[in-house]
């Protein structure tokens, strides 16, 4: 059977305070936050997901904020940097707008390609890259018009231990075509426009630890539920051990610990994030799966409460 992934579906980190969350990635990354729920496997953290207007797949970058949550330590079975996409010319404007807000910048060559690299309030590792590949972005917040917005997901750096079986597994089972090699990385392309260069470490990396700052699992693309069963008994074919079925309400998800240690998820394109709210108010308050509903106001007694906001560097 042969299976290809349209690319990265999600990325989903750990951090520490919600509101520290909001501010960096609505208020600087001016991304919207298009849903606030609860992570269902442990009611009492949030599950907050940002994205574009929709949070179409490839653009949604979620957060579990956990305020008792340990330092984590970026490395090995984790996913290293996550890669933004913005629209050709706007790096500049990038630049300029991380300097003002007090975000230190670094910059980087990898190929042929020119990075912004930044970290969040929590250390987690981010860079920006210009792509002409990819929708443009149908939301402006704060200080970032739509026309210079984050399109979604340009990529991400996988920090094997065994880079080798990661390789193969992302040619030979996801379906990724590898297209070159570049400090020390290999790079290798789904088929999709957006969340669709992966760059995997060409050495072993010694292991990372979970914790605020770090990423929990990444998640690739299925097209609908049809395609998700297909893709659970390929991965059976394949030697792996994924999870049962389970509903996200925005997505069905399986889960599987790869050979070099990095938990990968395979995720439904549908039903999407106005499952449950419309599309024109997403993310203004709390959601919850039928089966929490009788305990909402236990579980919002014990969340940290926050404001999307515009940052007062961008206030006219």
């Amino acid at each position: 059977m042969t299976q290809k992934t349209a690319g990265i579906h999600h990325i989903t980190a750990f951090v520490r305070n919600p509101q520290d969350n909001v501010d960096f990635y609505a208020g600087v990354l001016g991304l919207r936050l298009v849903k606030q729920t609860i992570n269902f496997d442990a009611p009492e953290v949030y599950h907050l997901y940002f994205g574009n207007h929709i949070g179409s797949p490839g653009t949604a970058i979620t957060f579990f904020p956990w305020p008792e949550s340990r330092l984590g330590k970026i490395g090995g079975g984790q996913v290293g940097t996550i890669t933004f996409a913005v629209p050709e010319g706007t790096l500049s404007f990038w630049e300029e707008r991380l300097n003002r807000l007090g975000v230190a910048v670094t910059k980087a060559e990898r190929f042929s390609e020119s990075y912004l690299q930044f970290t969040d309030h929590d250390g987690l590792q981010l860079e920006l890259v210009e792509r002409a590949e990819g929708a443009l972005s149908q939301w402006g917040f704060g200080g970032v018009p739509a026309d210079k917005a984050i399109k979604g997901f340009g990529g991400a750096q996988l920090l094997s231990t065994a880079p080798a079986e990661t390789m193969a597994l992302l040619q030979d089972v996801m379906g990724l075509e590898r297209v070159g090699e570049d400090s020390g990385m290999v790079r290798f392309r789904a088929q999709g426009d957006i969340g669709n260069l992966i760059d995997v470490n060409a050495s072993p990396v010694g292991w990372g630890r979970g914790g605020s700052g770090t990423v929990h699992h990444i998640a690739w693309r299925a097209a609908d539920d049809q395609d998700h069963a297909k893709w659970r008994a390929h991965i059976l074919e394949n030697g792996y051990n994924p999870t049962p079925v389970k509903d996200r309400q925005y997505f069905n998800a399986i889960y599987f610990r790869e050979s070099g240690g990095i938990l990968f998820e395979i995720a439904t394109d549908t039903p999407g994030f106005d499952n449950d709210e419309p599309a024109e108010s997403l993310g203004q308050k709390l959601m919850l799966p039928s089966w929490f509903e009788p305990h909402r106001a236990e579980i919002e007694a014990g969340l940290l409460p926050f404001n999307v906001r515009v940052l007062e560097g961008d206030a006219q």
